[in-house]
């Protein structure tokens, strides 16, 4: 092969790849904005940030926040977080890995399942919240 033919195929696989790089970018961003608005009391903002399908099961923020407060403190208030593996499950759905530590030291796996909303945007379709390191598999 030669070298023009070896740097036009890796140009091709690293553009390729961009589209679902910037998926992942976008969904953290938004991960990201609700656990800072979270961390900040700002639960209106965190709630903009959910799907409407997670809407339309809280409609109210009240109802959202019951939710949030009564089964996810350590992403209500997390002593500090980072991100680990993603899975795109489509053009349209991603799985996101969040390793958390909760206010009491413990450290938690959250697995945000975000969807692409038709504006472009990327939301909070759920989140499922286990002690640990379990994760993606």
């Amino acid at each position: 092969m030669t070298k023009f033919k070896s740097l036009a195929l890796a140009a091709l696989f690293m553009f390729s790849a961009l589209p679902a790089q910037a998926d992942e970018n976008a969904a953290r961003q938004i991960i990201t904005s609700q656990l800072e608005s979270f961390i900040a009391g700002d639960y209106e903002t965190a709630y903009t940030n959910a799907s409407p399908t997670i809407k339309s099961i809280f409609p109210t923020l009240d109802r959202f926040m019951s939710m949030v407060k009564q089964g996810y403190d350590p992403v209500l208030r997390p002593g500090n977080y980072s991100f680990a593996r993603t899975e795109n499950l489509s053009d349209t759905r991603i799985v996101q890995e969040v390793l958390i530590r909760g206010p009491d030291g413990t450290d938690w796996t959250a697995i945000y399942f975000m969807q692409l909303q038709e504006d472009g945007t990327w939301k909070v379709d759920g989140v499922n919240l286990s002690s640990g390191a379990a994760g993606l598999t």
